[in-house]
């Protein structure tokens, strides 16, 4: 994870939307859902959890992409790469797409999710994995088992 000055940074595709995210990510996970495979053209999106407050954007303001629902996933409006999701079900955090990251290699995913929607040949090191999207009250257990692995 390339962190200095406990900052880590990170940009959309064409640059104009910018990043900081402050400290570590409190969860880092994989979802195979078929949204996040159409959103991002790829298998999987990769995300790291964070505190709202934690979490700097600058350069144009980020427009809300995909559907327009619960999730709101911000875009760049220039090159609409996909940067963060908000969700009121989640509180204050921003859940970052990973690869946004201007290093996204140390940020292996702890969890997976939407297994059930996973392509057959898709893996990842996950160490856990959940069928559709892990119940609220057991996110305090895989976070506080997230910091002291020391992921």
């Amino acid at each position: 994870m390339a962190v200095e000055s406990n900052v880590t940074e990170g940009s959309c595709r064409c640059g104009q939307v910018r990043l900081k995210a402050h400290g570590r990510p409190m969860l880092t996970m994989a979802c195979h859902c078929t949204g996040c495979q159409k959103m991002t053209a790829s298998a999987f999106s990769l995300s790291a959890l964070y505190p709202q407050d934690a979490v700097e954007v600058s350069g144009l303001e980020p427009v809300i992409g995909g559907l327009h629902g619960e999730l709101h996933h911000y875009c760049c409006p220039y090159c609409m790469s996909w940067l963060f999701t908000r969700a009121e079900m989640m509180g204050p955090f921003v859940n970052l797409r990973a690869t946004m990251l201007d290093d996204a290699r140390g940020f292996r995913p702890f969890i997976e999710t939407y297994t059930s929607e996973m392509l057959p040949w898709a893996t990842t090191p996950a160490k856990h994995s959940f069928e559709k999207f892990p119940p609220m009250e057991t996110f305090a257990g895989l976070i506080a088992e997230f910091a002291g692995a020391g992921a």
